[in-house]
């Protein structure tokens, strides 16, 4: 099986000034090529630091991809740094050099001397033209791995995987797998009480099972690894079917789905109306809900007042307030068949207070709704 990992460049990453989205995108497009991630990690911009995670993730790894590094300056130093994880000096291309002057020259300007420094990649490195950006990019090969270094300008890695990178991966490595994935959205359970449901789907080999726990959500991940998207379809299929067939309509989306649009949808669909107040939430629950109302420092019977003041014709009305300094939540609805509140307490972080709280009380509305279809 080919495996990979990937290494993104740059102290502003570290540093929080920038968010690492690359990442995200090249495992994504792995997964899709049916490679094995198997680490991410981030260097600042120090030579010696990214020459020694490169050496150990070729030790590990088949392909290494390293995005960031590749500009004029001297504080990139990627090409520096995978020439000496190579055991190689660098050399200047004069093809690359062109390659340099040909984009500057498109915005009128001549390339400073400087800039020369981008036309330099690690001996014997495949260059890959950058069509839209000054730097080129590389790739090092030796028998086991590729080393691939891309840019850190999104757009820029992008096209340039696209175009260049994946075409390569794909002959090189003889790629002919899928890896595909389908999440399933939980709510209702605990972590701990649905990996008690589900322990033995967690260990199979192929499919893979795994929980990620959220604010007042659990995912299921299901993943198959196959020769086309169909057959790891059929697979996941298989799956699905169990962990719903065991965890029921705790269960209540899939992938893109969202806990809000789902129980909304769920409403709407039944031709039902709904109003919504929250207290001390900040605007959370308005900004799920369609104009409910914000209002502070609600009691738990001046909740439910308020929500009766609100409701006027809707069929269904749901209120939310939050105590932070009681680590606790109020909820209170209003359904046709009558009223009920709901106290709960929460032990987590507080800021996450308000999350949980309204995860929570979405998910007491959807099954509310649900039973009364």
């Amino acid at each position: 099986m080919t495996s990979a990992e990937i290494i993104t460049i740059g102290t502003e990453i570290l540093l929080g000034e920038i968010v690492d989205t690359n990442t995200r995108y090249l495992a994504r497009n792995l997964r899709g090529l049916g490679v094995d991630l198997y680490r991410t990690i981030t260097i600042g911009d120090n030579e010696e630091r990214i020459a020694s995670a490169i050496r150990e993730s070729m030790q590990r790894a088949d392909i290494v991809i390293t995005t960031g590094g590749l500009g004029p300056t001297i504080d990139d130093p990627t090409r520096e740094a995978v020439a000496k994880a190579a055991g190689v000096e660098t050399e200047f291309r004069e093809d690359l050099w062109e390659q340099v002057v040909e984009t500057i020259a498109r915005y009128g300007r001549t390339p400073s001397e400087n800039q020369k420094r981008q036309a330099y990649v690690p001996k014997g490195a495949l260059g890959i033209r950058n069509p839209v950006g000054t730097a080129p990019c590389f790739i090092v090969e030796t028998e086991r791995n590729a080393v691939v270094s891309l840019p850190g300008v999104p757009n820029e890695m992008e096209l340039v995987l696209h175009e260049s990178i994946i075409p390569y991966l794909q002959k090189r490595f003889n790629l002919n797998e899928v890896i595909k994935v389908r999440v399933l959205h939980c709510a209702g359970l605990g972590e701990g009480m649905i990996d008690e449901k589900i322990t033995d789907l967690e260990m199979l080999s192929n499919p893979t099972v795994g929980l990620a726990a959220h604010t007042g959500v659990v995912d299921v991940r299901i993943a198959a690894k196959a020769k086309s998207e169909s057959e790891a379809n059929v697979m996941i299929d298989e799956i699905e079917s169990q962990v719903r067939e065991r965890l029921g309509n705790i269960v209540f989306g899939v992938d893109e789905d969202r806990l809000e649009e789902v129980t909304l949808n769920l409403i709407a669909k039944h031709g039902w109306t709904l109003t919504a107040i929250e207290s001390d939430l900040n605007g959370l629950l308005a900004r799920k809900i369609p104009h409910a109302v914000s209002f502070s420092n609600l009691t738990p019977d001046s909740l439910m007042q308020a929500l009766r003041a609100a409701r006027a014709d809707s069929d269904f009305a749901l209120g939310v307030a939050v105590y932070p300094e009681e680590h606790a939540a109020e909820m209170a609805m209003i359904t046709p068949r009558g009223e009920k509140t709901h106290r709960i307490t929460y032990g987590g972080p507080p800021r996450s207070l308000p999350y949980w709280a309204v995860n929570l009380a979405l998910n007491w509305l959807r099954m509310t709704v649900e039973e009364m279809k």
